[in-house]
């Protein structure tokens, strides 16, 4: 049993993944789904200015490709151009990874809060209302039972 939560309301629950004893296939623990991107940059905090390229976003955060220099949990405020005619969506972001896959970057807020963010996203994976933050073939899904209540049904909606 994983846990999950809508990637819409943040409603947490806990889901059986089918068919995930087989060690060929690890599971993914990522919490949100990633969409594949190729999206312009600009970054600064403190005295560190960049730019580069948005390789994979998600709700919760990002991966670049920069030459600038930058360091685990440094802080910085993104500038991510979603389209040439639109102002860019600004976010604020801390390095959670640098690697040769590129820098990895956990928003500060939940996309949630940033309805561009959240739209553009939505929109690039077809993701609605009532997907699950992973998707899982057939799963068996029970409401984590800590006290919360809300209007959800068994798959999180």
């Amino acid at each position: 049993m994983l846990p999950f939560h809508c990637q819409e309301c943040s409603h947490r629950f806990l889901a059986w993944s089918l068919g995930t004893g087989d060690s060929s296939h690890p599971i993914d623990r990522r919490e949100y789904l990633r969409i594949p991107v190729r999206l312009c940059l600009s970054f600064s905090g403190g005295k560190v200015r960049g730019e580069g390229t948005v390789t994979d976003l998600s709700l919760g955060g990002c991966v670049i490709q920069s030459q600038t220099q930058v360091h685990v949990d440094d802080i910085f405020y993104l500038e991510i151009g979603i389209a040439p005619n639109e102002p860019p969506i600004e976010v604020a972001a801390m390095v959670r990874a640098v690697s040769a896959r590129g820098i990895a970057l956990k928003f500060l807020r939940k996309a949630q809060e940033n309805k561009r963010l959240l739209t553009f996203i939505q929109s690039r994976s077809g993701i609605t209302s009532s997907v699950l933050s992973k998707a899982v073939a057939s799963p068996i899904v029970s409401p984590l039972t800590q006290g919360e209540s809300g209007s959800h049904d068994s798959l999180g909606r």
